[in-house]
């Protein structure tokens, strides 16, 4: 086995339940295992969420939706099918018991014929468009059509009205925050004319991990939802697996210190070798030994996750070796590093070596490749089980 990521069921519970805590008791929290569940495998932990009390998951598409019913049956979970719907999923999304995203009159007439070809009605979330300019309708005249169909519709019902933030780690007081005003601002008007439309939705979210962290949208939509007689809800994902991203301006961080990672990627040493002074290493020989050196071996390169950036000179990398850093010695391969082990005794073929997790995170990686620990997590390519 070339790597394999170990997950931490208790901590992942631990986590979910410290989203809870800071959003607070009236919040419903819909856990995201979309994308594979950032890497930790969607199949893998939404057994676990499930058992912890997550009574949302929220997936990707149709077919991640359809593995994860498979995997927890027809119980009292419900899925979430977060990134829009094309016409011909909606078959599928009724048979398999998932709620989608909507926000055409299109997409509302195929899960009319869908649900009236079963004969039972289907739920949907409507979204709205308040500054993303990804999914959603815009509030206005095309809402209106929107809502008009929703509210005619025998087999189709509105049981969630959302929103997506774009700068939810922002204070208030930044350039950010202003956005968020805004988004906030077009969503109330939009909750106007679902209301004025006759439409009564039992949830209502905007809010995502950096929202709960952050704190101030979460007092906002709480008492939005309490306006509308509904329940107000947040989609955390991030959190889930122990991370959040850095929160801009003057702010104190609600959840991130109540958070620990759950996913530990580890591989094994497959070669040991010793080079002298002079030597190069790697694709590029980009990298000279100014003196004898010892060298380590690992089965992982950039195909598996373990990225190009992280080559030494560039992000200047390291993996965790027996509780200490092992470098990143030359370039990031397809399949294979090597990693610095002069001067450390006791290393054998092999030993176990951790890629990310304790001593080397997430954002160590994302920091290497100047990106978000997003992209990271959802780039892992290895064996997936609880520990």
């Amino acid at each position: 086995m070339k790597s394999w990521i170990e997950i931490s069921s208790t901590k992942l519970v631990e986590n979910l339940r410290a989203v809870q805590s800071v959003a607070g008791t009236s919040v419903e929290t819909l856990a995201v295992v979309k994308a594979n569940g950032y890497g930790h495998d969607a199949t893998v932990i939404a057994p676990v969420l499930e058992s912890g009390g997550a009574r949302w998951l929220g997936v990707t598409d149709v077919e991640e939706g359809a593995r994860v019913r498979q995997i927890l049956g027809h119980g009292g979970t419900r899925i979430l099918v977060m990134c829009g719907m094309d016409l011909s999923d909606a078959p599928q999304i009724v048979a398999h018991g998932l709620t989608p995203i909507v926000w055409t009159p299109e997409h509302i007439g195929a899960m009319e014929r869908a649900a009236r070809g079963v004969g039972h009605r289907a739920s949907v979330h409507l979204e709205i468009d308040t500054g993303m300019s990804r999914q959603g309708i815009a509030i206005g005249t095309e809402l209106d059509k929107v809502l008009e169909r929703l509210a005619a519709s025998r087999w189709v019902s509105c049981e969630g009205v959302m929103t997506h933030l774009a700068c939810a780690e922002s204070a208030p007081g930044t350039p950010g925050s202003a956005v968020t005003a805004a988004q906030r601002k077009r969503f109330a008007a939009a909750l106007e004319q679902v209301t004025a439309a006759g439409i009564k939705p039992e949830l209502i979210h905007m809010g995502n991990t950096s929202a709960v962290d952050e704190g101030s949208t979460m007092k906002w939509i709480r008492d939005a939802a309490k306006k509308l007689g509904a329940r107000a809800m947040v989609r955390t994902g991030l959190g889930l697996y122990g991370d959040t991203l850095s929160l801009e301006g003057e702010a104190t961080a609600a959840l991130h210190p109540r958070l620990s990672p759950v996913l530990t990627w580890k591989t094994r040493i497959i070669g040991l070798r010793d080079i002298p002074a002079g030597a190069t290493v790697g694709y590029g020989a980009t990298f000279t030994a100014q003196k004898p050196m010892r060298l380590a071996l690992l089965p992982v390169g950039y195909a598996d996750g373990f990225r190009r950036e992280a080559s030494s000179g560039v992000g200047n990398g390291w993996v965790m070796l027996a509780g200490r850093q092992a470098k990143v010695i030359g370039r990031v391969s397809m399949n294979l590093t090597v990693v610095d082990i002069t001067g450390r005794k006791n290393i054998a073929m092999g030993d176990e070596v951790v890629l990310l997790g304790e001593g080397v995170t997430a954002d160590d990686h994302a920091r290497w490749c100047h990106t978000i620990p997003y992209e990271i997590l959802c780039g892992l390519r290895g064996h997936v089980h609880l520990a």
